[in-house]
């Protein structure tokens, strides 16, 4: 797959995960690429479901990047 076919990939898990209503939770960079792990909080119990993915690609880590500074600014008003 060409690196553009990747982040297309990429970025549409992103926004998968977003409209699923996950939130993003701790983001760790390495050599590797950029781990992202979501929250999203399901059922009247509030119980916590965690999921993890990869980003590879320069670009889907700054369009990560550009979400994460969204969602911050939403819950900031």
């Amino acid at each position: 797959m060409s690196e553009y076919g990747q982040f297309l990939q990429e970025c549409e898990q992103i926004d998968f995960m977003l409209n699923k209503g996950y939130q993003f939770k701790q983001v760790t960079e390495s050599l590797d690429g950029t781990l992202i792990q979501f929250e999203k909080k399901q059922g009247e119990s509030e119980e916590l479901v965690l999921e993890n993915m990869l980003v590879q690609t320069a670009n889907a880590r700054k369009y990560f990047a550009v979400k994460l500074i969204q969602q911050q600014k939403g819950s900031m008003e």
